[in-house]
Protein backbone atom coordinates (compact mmCIF):
# COMPACT_ATOMS: atom_id res chain seq x y z
CA UNK A 1 0.00 0.00 0.00
CA UNK A 2 2.93 2.51 1.16
CA UNK A 3 4.62 2.27 -1.98
CA UNK A 4 1.30 2.43 -4.35
CA UNK A 5 0.55 5.68 -2.26
CA UNK A 6 4.13 7.04 -2.48
CA UNK A 7 3.98 6.20 -6.35
CA UNK A 8 0.63 7.46 -6.95
CA UNK A 9 0.28 10.38 -4.46
CA UNK A 10 2.83 13.23 -6.81
CA UNK A 11 0.65 12.37 -9.67
CA UNK A 12 -2.66 12.59 -7.98
CA UNK A 13 -1.18 16.42 -7.21
CA UNK A 14 -0.20 17.11 -10.29
CA UNK A 15 -3.23 16.29 -11.99
CA UNK A 16 -5.68 17.84 -9.59
CA UNK A 17 -3.34 21.58 -10.57
CA UNK A 18 -3.41 20.46 -14.41
CA UNK A 19 -7.14 19.44 -14.28
CA UNK A 20 -7.98 22.03 -11.47
CA UNK A 21 -6.92 25.03 -14.20
CA UNK A 22 -8.78 23.56 -16.56
CA UNK A 23 -12.07 23.97 -14.39
CA UNK A 24 -10.87 27.19 -13.38
CA UNK A 25 -10.35 28.26 -17.12
CA UNK A 26 -13.90 27.53 -17.76
CA UNK A 27 -14.91 29.39 -14.54
CA UNK A 28 -13.55 32.78 -16.05
CA UNK A 29 -14.98 32.32 -19.14
CA UNK A 30 -18.30 31.68 -17.97
CA UNK A 31 -17.86 35.33 -16.92
CA UNK A 32 -17.64 36.23 -20.41
CA UNK A 33 -21.13 35.10 -21.11
CA UNK A 34 -23.12 32.14 -22.42
CA UNK A 35 -21.94 32.51 -26.04
CA UNK A 36 -18.04 32.50 -25.38
CA UNK A 37 -18.78 29.64 -22.85
CA UNK A 38 -20.56 27.51 -25.13
CA UNK A 39 -17.72 28.32 -28.16
CA UNK A 40 -15.20 27.15 -25.80
CA UNK A 41 -17.47 23.78 -25.01
CA UNK A 42 -18.05 23.01 -28.63
CA UNK A 43 -13.44 22.86 -28.66
CA UNK A 44 -13.80 19.90 -25.86
CA UNK A 45 -14.25 17.17 -27.99
CA UNK A 46 -11.55 18.05 -30.17
CA UNK A 47 -9.09 18.71 -27.27
CA UNK A 48 -10.07 15.27 -26.00
CA UNK A 49 -8.98 13.75 -29.43
CA UNK A 50 -5.85 15.29 -29.09
CA UNK A 51 -5.43 14.44 -25.37
CA UNK A 52 -6.42 10.45 -26.40
CA UNK A 53 -3.52 10.64 -28.74
CA UNK A 54 -1.04 11.92 -26.55
CA UNK A 55 -2.53 9.79 -23.91
CA UNK A 56 -2.26 6.47 -26.10
CA UNK A 57 1.33 7.38 -26.90
CA UNK A 58 2.53 8.15 -23.13
CA UNK A 59 0.68 4.58 -22.19
CA UNK A 60 2.99 3.43 -24.92
CA UNK A 61 5.74 4.91 -24.14
CA UNK A 62 5.48 3.45 -20.35
CA UNK A 63 4.39 0.11 -21.07
CA UNK A 64 7.19 -0.30 -23.64
CA UNK A 65 10.05 1.46 -21.66
CA UNK A 66 9.39 0.25 -18.41
CA UNK A 67 9.19 -3.58 -19.93
CA UNK A 68 12.73 -2.91 -21.40
CA UNK A 69 13.93 -1.32 -18.14
CA UNK A 70 12.46 -4.79 -16.24
CA UNK A 71 14.49 -6.63 -18.58
CA UNK A 72 17.50 -4.96 -17.53
CA UNK A 73 18.25 -3.46 -21.15
CA UNK A 74 19.14 -0.29 -20.39
CA UNK A 75 20.89 0.57 -23.61
CA UNK A 76 17.58 -0.31 -25.50
CA UNK A 77 15.37 1.56 -23.19
CA UNK A 78 17.59 5.13 -23.80
CA UNK A 79 17.22 4.31 -27.56
CA UNK A 80 13.21 4.01 -27.19
CA UNK A 81 13.36 7.39 -25.23
CA UNK A 82 14.86 9.17 -28.26
CA UNK A 83 12.79 7.49 -30.58
CA UNK A 84 9.32 8.31 -28.79
CA UNK A 85 10.52 11.69 -28.40
CA UNK A 86 11.29 12.37 -32.21
CA UNK A 87 8.30 10.26 -33.36
CA UNK A 88 5.69 11.73 -31.39
CA UNK A 89 6.60 15.34 -32.05
CA UNK A 90 6.13 14.51 -35.79
CA UNK A 91 2.72 12.79 -34.97
CA UNK A 92 1.50 15.55 -32.82
CA UNK A 93 2.50 18.58 -35.23
CA UNK A 94 0.45 17.25 -38.37
CA UNK A 95 -2.55 16.33 -36.31
CA UNK A 96 -2.57 19.87 -35.10
CA UNK A 97 -2.13 21.07 -38.74
CA UNK A 98 -5.05 18.46 -39.59
CA UNK A 99 -7.46 19.71 -36.91
CA UNK A 100 -6.60 23.55 -37.98
CA UNK A 101 -7.35 22.71 -42.04
CA UNK A 102 -10.82 20.66 -40.50
CA UNK A 103 -11.71 23.58 -38.00
CA UNK A 104 -14.90 24.77 -40.04
CA UNK A 105 -16.68 21.94 -40.34
CA UNK A 106 -15.95 20.10 -37.86
CA UNK A 107 -17.19 22.51 -35.56
CA UNK A 108 -20.16 22.76 -38.06
CA UNK A 109 -20.83 19.33 -37.69
CA UNK A 110 -20.91 19.58 -33.99
CA UNK A 111 -23.52 22.11 -33.95
CA UNK A 112 -21.81 25.74 -33.20
CA UNK A 113 -23.73 28.15 -34.98
CA UNK A 114 -22.34 31.74 -36.58
CA UNK A 115 -21.69 33.19 -33.25
CA UNK A 116 -19.84 30.89 -32.08
CA UNK A 117 -17.77 29.94 -34.96
CA UNK A 118 -16.53 33.52 -34.48
CA UNK A 119 -15.64 33.24 -31.21
CA UNK A 120 -14.03 29.55 -31.98
CA UNK A 121 -12.05 30.94 -34.64
CA UNK A 122 -9.82 33.55 -32.86
CA UNK A 123 -9.45 30.65 -29.74
CA UNK A 124 -8.71 27.26 -31.99
CA UNK A 125 -5.58 28.54 -33.46
CA UNK A 126 -3.53 29.06 -30.11
CA UNK A 127 -5.60 26.47 -28.33
CA UNK A 128 -3.38 24.01 -30.61
CA UNK A 129 -0.68 25.64 -30.08
CA UNK A 130 -0.98 25.11 -26.51
CA UNK A 131 -1.95 21.08 -27.61
CA UNK A 132 1.21 20.43 -28.81
CA UNK A 133 3.59 22.23 -26.52
CA UNK A 134 1.27 20.34 -23.69
CA UNK A 135 1.09 16.54 -25.55
CA UNK A 136 5.30 17.10 -25.65
CA UNK A 137 5.16 17.46 -21.89
CA UNK A 138 2.98 15.00 -21.58
CA UNK A 139 5.76 12.38 -23.53
CA UNK A 140 8.64 13.67 -21.25
CA UNK A 141 6.81 13.06 -18.45
CA UNK A 142 5.74 9.24 -19.68
CA UNK A 143 9.77 8.95 -19.59
CA UNK A 144 10.26 10.02 -16.43
CA UNK A 145 7.39 7.78 -14.54
CA UNK A 146 8.81 4.87 -17.27
CA UNK A 147 11.92 5.16 -14.90
CA UNK A 148 10.02 5.23 -11.72
CA UNK A 149 9.83 8.81 -11.43
CA UNK A 150 6.59 10.48 -10.20
CA UNK A 151 7.43 13.30 -7.99
CA UNK A 152 8.53 15.07 -11.16
CA UNK A 153 5.85 14.76 -13.43
CA UNK A 154 3.70 15.64 -10.46
CA UNK A 155 5.36 18.98 -9.62
CA UNK A 156 5.63 19.98 -13.20
CA UNK A 157 1.91 19.83 -13.91
CA UNK A 158 1.22 21.74 -10.31
CA UNK A 159 3.54 24.48 -11.41
CA UNK A 160 2.05 24.97 -14.75
CA UNK A 161 -1.51 24.71 -13.42
CA UNK A 162 -0.26 27.84 -11.03
CA UNK A 163 1.46 29.48 -13.81
CA UNK A 164 -2.08 29.47 -16.04
CA UNK A 165 -4.28 30.27 -12.93
CA UNK A 166 -2.06 33.76 -12.62
CA UNK A 167 -2.32 34.40 -16.15
CA UNK A 168 -6.15 33.72 -17.01
CA UNK A 169 -7.83 36.65 -15.52
CA UNK A 170 -4.43 39.23 -16.82
CA UNK A 171 -5.05 37.55 -20.62
CA UNK A 172 -8.86 36.95 -20.29
CA UNK A 173 -10.09 40.38 -18.48
CA UNK A 174 -6.84 42.42 -18.55
CA UNK A 175 -5.01 44.73 -16.20
CA UNK A 176 -3.82 48.10 -15.89
CA UNK A 177 -2.23 49.02 -19.65
CA UNK A 178 -2.35 45.16 -20.38
CA UNK A 179 -5.95 44.80 -22.69
CA UNK A 180 -8.15 41.63 -21.87
CA UNK A 181 -8.22 39.53 -24.93
CA UNK A 182 -11.33 37.68 -24.17
CA UNK A 183 -11.54 33.62 -24.69
CA UNK A 184 -8.50 33.89 -26.75
CA UNK A 185 -6.55 35.00 -24.16
CA UNK A 186 -7.23 31.63 -22.02
CA UNK A 187 -5.61 30.23 -24.66
CA UNK A 188 -2.84 32.09 -25.29
CA UNK A 189 -2.28 31.58 -21.16
CA UNK A 190 -2.32 28.16 -21.47
CA UNK A 191 0.20 28.14 -24.61
CA UNK A 192 2.56 30.10 -21.57
CA UNK A 193 2.10 28.09 -18.84
CA UNK A 194 2.38 24.80 -21.01
CA UNK A 195 5.83 26.22 -22.78
CA UNK A 196 7.11 26.69 -19.48
CA UNK A 197 6.78 23.37 -17.85
CA UNK A 198 8.00 21.79 -21.09
CA UNK A 199 11.43 23.96 -21.44
CA UNK A 200 11.43 22.93 -17.56
CA UNK A 201 11.05 19.21 -17.96
CA UNK A 202 13.10 19.01 -21.31
CA UNK A 203 16.26 20.54 -18.77
CA UNK A 204 16.11 18.34 -15.83
CA UNK A 205 15.38 15.47 -18.78
CA UNK A 206 18.69 16.55 -20.23
CA UNK A 207 20.46 15.74 -16.60
CA UNK A 208 19.32 12.06 -16.63
CA UNK A 209 20.97 9.54 -19.11
CA UNK A 210 17.63 8.29 -19.90
CA UNK A 211 17.89 9.16 -23.76
CA UNK A 212 20.59 7.99 -26.95
CA UNK A 213 20.12 9.48 -30.23
CA UNK A 214 22.55 7.33 -31.36
CA UNK A 215 21.18 4.43 -33.60
CA UNK A 216 17.82 5.65 -33.31
CA UNK A 217 17.05 4.45 -37.21
CA UNK A 218 18.64 0.95 -36.44
CA UNK A 219 16.45 0.78 -33.10
CA UNK A 220 12.96 2.02 -34.83
CA UNK A 221 13.15 -0.54 -37.57
CA UNK A 222 13.41 -3.01 -34.85
CA UNK A 223 10.95 -1.82 -32.14
CA UNK A 224 8.28 -0.31 -34.60
CA UNK A 225 6.44 -3.47 -34.67
CA UNK A 226 6.39 -3.56 -30.99
CA UNK A 227 5.54 0.80 -30.67
CA UNK A 228 3.00 -0.28 -32.96
CA UNK A 229 1.37 -3.05 -31.76
CA UNK A 230 1.02 -1.20 -28.15
CA UNK A 231 0.42 2.17 -29.37
CA UNK A 232 -2.24 2.30 -31.87
CA UNK A 233 -4.59 -0.36 -29.50
CA UNK A 234 -3.61 2.18 -26.82
CA UNK A 235 -4.47 5.41 -28.92
CA UNK A 236 -7.16 3.78 -30.17
CA UNK A 237 -8.64 3.40 -26.71
CA UNK A 238 -8.02 7.12 -26.21
CA UNK A 239 -9.76 8.51 -29.30
CA UNK A 240 -13.00 6.60 -29.30
CA UNK A 241 -13.83 9.25 -25.83
CA UNK A 242 -13.21 12.18 -27.85
CA UNK A 243 -15.75 10.53 -30.78
CA UNK A 244 -17.98 9.72 -27.94
CA UNK A 245 -17.79 13.15 -26.73
CA UNK A 246 -18.73 14.37 -29.85
CA UNK A 247 -21.25 12.41 -30.53
CA UNK A 248 -22.83 13.70 -26.81
CA UNK A 249 -21.82 17.32 -27.48
CA UNK A 250 -23.92 17.15 -30.72
CA UNK A 251 -26.98 15.18 -28.43
CA UNK A 252 -26.60 17.99 -26.05
CA UNK A 253 -26.70 21.21 -28.86
CA UNK A 254 -29.84 20.01 -30.12
CA UNK A 255 -31.23 21.19 -26.30
CA UNK A 256 -29.92 24.23 -26.64
CA UNK A 257 -27.18 26.79 -25.72
CA UNK A 258 -27.49 26.71 -22.31
CA UNK A 259 -27.58 23.11 -22.20
CA UNK A 260 -23.99 22.99 -24.49
CA UNK A 261 -22.61 25.04 -22.06
CA UNK A 262 -23.80 23.47 -18.96
CA UNK A 263 -22.33 20.10 -20.49
CA UNK A 264 -18.94 21.80 -20.84
CA UNK A 265 -18.40 22.49 -17.41
CA UNK A 266 -19.46 18.79 -16.28
CA UNK A 267 -17.23 17.78 -18.52
CA UNK A 268 -14.21 19.44 -16.90
CA UNK A 269 -15.79 18.86 -13.66
CA UNK A 270 -15.54 15.01 -14.61
CA UNK A 271 -12.05 14.94 -15.84
CA UNK A 272 -11.11 17.48 -12.33
CA UNK A 273 -13.05 14.85 -9.73
CA UNK A 274 -11.21 11.43 -11.58
CA UNK A 275 -8.15 12.87 -10.45
CA UNK A 276 -7.20 10.02 -8.46
CA UNK A 277 -8.12 7.76 -11.08
CA UNK A 278 -6.24 9.49 -13.83
CA UNK A 279 -3.06 9.39 -11.69
CA UNK A 280 -3.22 5.44 -11.08
CA UNK A 281 -3.91 5.23 -14.49
CA UNK A 282 -0.27 7.11 -15.07
CA UNK A 283 1.68 5.49 -11.85
CA UNK A 284 0.12 2.27 -12.38
CA UNK A 285 1.01 0.84 -15.52
CA UNK A 286 4.85 1.17 -15.74
CA UNK A 287 4.91 -0.74 -12.07
CA UNK A 288 2.95 -3.21 -14.07
CA UNK A 289 5.15 -3.22 -16.63
CA UNK A 290 7.96 -4.41 -14.74
CA UNK A 291 6.29 -7.12 -12.71
CA UNK A 292 4.79 -8.19 -16.45
CA UNK A 293 8.43 -8.05 -17.86
CA UNK A 294 9.95 -10.06 -14.42
CA UNK A 295 6.78 -12.74 -14.15
CA UNK A 296 5.82 -11.23 -11.16
CA UNK A 297 1.84 -12.06 -11.26
CA UNK A 298 0.79 -12.69 -7.70
CA UNK A 299 2.04 -8.71 -7.09
CA UNK A 300 0.12 -7.63 -9.77
CA UNK A 301 -2.85 -8.90 -8.90
CA UNK A 302 -2.54 -7.66 -5.75
CA UNK A 303 -1.66 -4.05 -6.84
CA UNK A 304 -5.05 -4.14 -8.92
CA UNK A 305 -6.93 -5.18 -6.26
CA UNK A 306 -5.98 -2.23 -3.70
CA UNK A 307 -5.97 0.02 -6.96
CA UNK A 308 -9.73 -0.76 -7.22
CA UNK A 309 -10.72 -0.50 -3.56
CA UNK A 310 -9.27 2.99 -3.52
CA UNK A 311 -11.30 4.01 -6.53
CA UNK A 312 -14.26 2.62 -5.55
CA UNK A 313 -14.16 4.00 -2.26
CA UNK A 314 -12.38 7.26 -3.30
CA UNK A 315 -15.17 7.79 -6.19
CA UNK A 316 -18.41 6.82 -4.06
CA UNK A 317 -17.48 9.38 -1.29
CA UNK A 318 -16.60 12.25 -3.82
CA UNK A 319 -19.43 11.53 -5.89
CA UNK A 320 -22.02 11.42 -3.45
CA UNK A 321 -20.88 14.55 -1.29
CA UNK A 322 -20.74 16.61 -4.63
CA UNK A 323 -24.30 15.32 -5.67
CA UNK A 324 -25.47 16.40 -2.45
CA UNK A 325 -23.93 20.01 -2.33
CA UNK A 326 -24.76 20.20 -6.08
CA UNK A 327 -26.45 23.27 -6.43
CA UNK A 328 -24.21 25.72 -4.71
CA UNK A 329 -21.36 24.18 -6.09
CA UNK A 330 -22.61 24.93 -9.38
CA UNK A 331 -23.15 28.29 -8.07
CA UNK A 332 -19.56 28.57 -7.59
CA UNK A 333 -18.34 27.04 -10.35
CA UNK A 334 -20.11 29.27 -12.79
CA UNK A 335 -21.38 33.22 -13.76
CA UNK A 336 -24.42 32.18 -15.65
CA UNK A 337 -27.92 31.39 -13.35
CA UNK A 338 -29.21 29.40 -16.53
CA UNK A 339 -25.80 27.49 -16.78
CA UNK A 340 -25.47 27.23 -12.95
CA UNK A 341 -29.81 25.54 -13.08
CA UNK A 342 -28.97 23.24 -16.32
CA UNK A 343 -25.29 22.03 -14.17
CA UNK A 344 -27.17 21.32 -11.15
CA UNK A 345 -29.42 18.93 -12.83
CA UNK A 346 -26.50 16.84 -14.51
CA UNK A 347 -24.31 16.64 -11.13
CA UNK A 348 -26.06 14.44 -8.64
CA UNK A 349 -26.60 11.98 -11.29
CA UNK A 350 -22.65 11.80 -12.72
CA UNK A 351 -20.99 12.07 -10.37
CA UNK A 352 -21.18 9.33 -8.55
CA UNK A 353 -21.03 6.75 -11.00
CA UNK A 354 -17.47 8.06 -11.72
CA UNK A 355 -16.43 5.01 -9.02
CA UNK A 356 -17.53 2.50 -11.93
CA UNK A 357 -16.27 4.69 -14.73
CA UNK A 358 -12.93 4.50 -12.68
CA UNK A 359 -12.87 1.06 -12.70
CA UNK A 360 -13.40 0.67 -16.57
CA UNK A 361 -10.34 3.37 -16.67
CA UNK A 362 -8.07 1.30 -14.33
CA UNK A 363 -8.39 -2.06 -16.18
CA UNK A 364 -8.00 -0.70 -19.97
CA UNK A 365 -5.26 1.63 -18.53
CA UNK A 366 -3.50 -1.91 -17.05
CA UNK A 367 -4.76 -3.98 -19.95
CA UNK A 368 -1.94 -2.00 -22.42
CA UNK A 369 0.61 -2.39 -19.58
CA UNK A 370 -0.24 -6.49 -19.01
CA UNK A 371 0.37 -7.19 -22.90
CA UNK A 372 -3.75 -6.94 -24.05
CA UNK A 373 -4.01 -4.26 -25.85
CA UNK A 374 -6.85 -5.63 -28.01
CA UNK A 375 -9.24 -6.50 -24.79
CA UNK A 376 -8.39 -2.65 -23.79
CA UNK A 377 -9.49 -1.66 -27.14
CA UNK A 378 -12.52 -3.62 -27.63
CA UNK A 379 -13.36 -2.51 -23.50
CA UNK A 380 -13.02 0.83 -24.65
CA UNK A 381 -15.24 0.46 -27.47
CA UNK A 382 -18.04 -1.39 -25.48
CA UNK A 383 -18.35 1.22 -22.68
CA UNK A 384 -18.88 4.02 -25.20
CA UNK A 385 -20.85 2.86 -27.95
CA UNK A 386 -22.05 0.22 -26.46
CA UNK A 387 -23.08 0.98 -22.54
CA UNK A 388 -22.57 4.63 -22.88
CA UNK A 389 -23.75 6.17 -26.03
CA UNK A 390 -27.15 4.38 -26.50
CA UNK A 391 -27.78 5.59 -22.77
CA UNK A 392 -27.41 8.75 -23.19
CA UNK A 393 -29.55 9.23 -26.40
CA UNK A 394 -32.00 7.35 -24.87
CA UNK A 395 -32.13 9.68 -22.07
CA UNK A 396 -32.11 12.77 -23.86
CA UNK A 397 -35.13 11.59 -26.32
CA UNK A 398 -37.07 10.81 -23.40
CA UNK A 399 -36.54 13.59 -20.55
CA UNK A 400 -33.91 16.13 -22.33
CA UNK A 401 -30.97 17.21 -20.07
CA UNK A 402 -31.62 15.12 -16.88
CA UNK A 403 -32.12 12.30 -19.19
CA UNK A 404 -28.68 12.77 -20.48
CA UNK A 405 -27.33 12.52 -17.17
CA UNK A 406 -29.20 9.35 -15.88
CA UNK A 407 -28.78 7.72 -19.16
CA UNK A 408 -24.35 8.69 -18.44
CA UNK A 409 -24.55 7.08 -15.17
CA UNK A 410 -26.37 3.97 -16.09
CA UNK A 411 -23.60 3.84 -18.94
CA UNK A 412 -21.05 4.28 -16.58
CA UNK A 413 -22.15 1.49 -14.34
CA UNK A 414 -22.56 -0.93 -17.04
CA UNK A 415 -19.03 -0.33 -18.37
CA UNK A 416 -17.69 -0.92 -14.79
CA UNK A 417 -19.09 -4.05 -14.18
CA UNK A 418 -18.28 -5.31 -17.54
CA UNK A 419 -14.36 -3.92 -17.88
CA UNK A 420 -13.57 -5.55 -14.39
CA UNK A 421 -15.42 -8.83 -15.43
CA UNK A 422 -13.22 -8.95 -18.51
CA UNK A 423 -10.17 -8.35 -16.24
CA UNK A 424 -10.58 -11.50 -14.14
CA UNK A 425 -10.89 -13.73 -17.34
CA UNK A 426 -8.11 -12.69 -18.74
CA UNK A 427 -5.78 -12.94 -15.62
CA UNK A 428 -7.10 -16.38 -15.22
CA UNK A 429 -5.63 -18.14 -12.54
CA UNK A 430 -2.00 -17.02 -13.15
CA UNK A 431 -0.24 -15.93 -9.70
CA UNK A 432 -2.93 -17.58 -7.31
CA UNK A 433 -0.53 -19.97 -6.15
CA UNK A 434 1.39 -17.83 -4.77
CA UNK A 435 1.22 -17.55 -0.85
CA UNK A 436 -0.13 -13.72 0.25
CA UNK A 437 2.81 -13.14 2.94
CA UNK A 438 4.92 -13.28 -0.29
CA UNK A 439 3.50 -10.27 -1.47
CA UNK A 440 3.74 -8.29 1.96
CA UNK A 441 7.29 -9.54 1.57
CA UNK A 442 8.08 -7.69 -1.31
CA UNK A 443 6.62 -4.42 -0.01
Amino acid sequence: MSRLWRSTLPMTLGIMGLLGFNLVDAAFVSHLGTAPLAAQSFTFPLTFLIIGVQVGMGIAIAAIVSRTLGAEDEARARRLGGVVLLGSGVLMALLMLLLWVIRVPAFELLGANATEMTLIEVYWGPSLIASWLGAMAYVLYSLFRAHGDTRLPGEMMLLTSVFNLVLDPLLIFGAGPLPGFGLAGAAWATVLSFGAGLAITAFKLSRRDWMEYRGLWAEWQASRRQLAGIAIPAILCQMMPALSAMLVTAIVAGLGQTEVAAWGIASRLETFSLIVVLALTMSLPPWLGRCYGAGRWQEIRRLMNLAARVVVIWQLVLGIIAAVLATPLAYVLVGSDEVSAALAVLLPWMLPSYSFLGICMLVVSAANALGWPLRATALSFVRLFICFMPAVWLGAHLDGLRGVAIGSAIGNLLAGVAAWRVYRQALGDRGKSVRRHAYVATT
